[in-house]
């Protein structure tokens, strides 16, 4: 008797099947994770702004040029590749800061002059002085 080896196509749309299926939940999971770190870089890139803004102010006693200086453009290019571009606003007699920019999570992430870093409702108040908390 001559019997021919190997795999039916059935079996073999099977196992396209399965491995699809699986490529499928991990390429779900990564996604996640993938955007997760992009959050991450944003809150990073947001505490150098915040540090460099302290630093600046001592140097200026005030945030007038804020978003020329090179540290915090080149923070502010980091988050618009990870996301989009962050708004920045700085009072208009230069006493004051906000800047915010939205996460993948789906809020929006604020630090300003007065210390708060946190979750926002994506709104800089009172002329840019200050993160509207949630």
């Amino acid at each position: 008797m001559n019997k021919s080896r190997g795999f039916t196509i059935i079996e073999l749309i099977v196992v396209i099947a399965i491995i699809a299926v699986l490529a499928a939940i991990v390429l779900v999971n990564v996604t996640a994770y993938i955007n997760k770190g992009k959050d991450a870089s944003i809150k990073g890139n947001m505490s150098t702004i915040a540090t460099t803004a302290a630093v600046f102010y001592e140097g200026a006693s005030d945030y007038t040029g804020l978003a020329a200086n090179l540290t915090v453009a080149n923070a502010v290019a980091a988050i618009t590749s990870a996301n989009e571009a962050p708004t920045l606003t700085v009072a208009g007699n230069g006493t004051a800061y906000c800047i915010e920019s939205p996460l993948h999570e789906g809020t929006n992430w604020c630090v300003d002059s007065t210390g708060y870093v946190g979750a926002g409702t994506g709104l800089c108040i009172a002329g840019g002085s200050a993160c509207q908390s949630l």
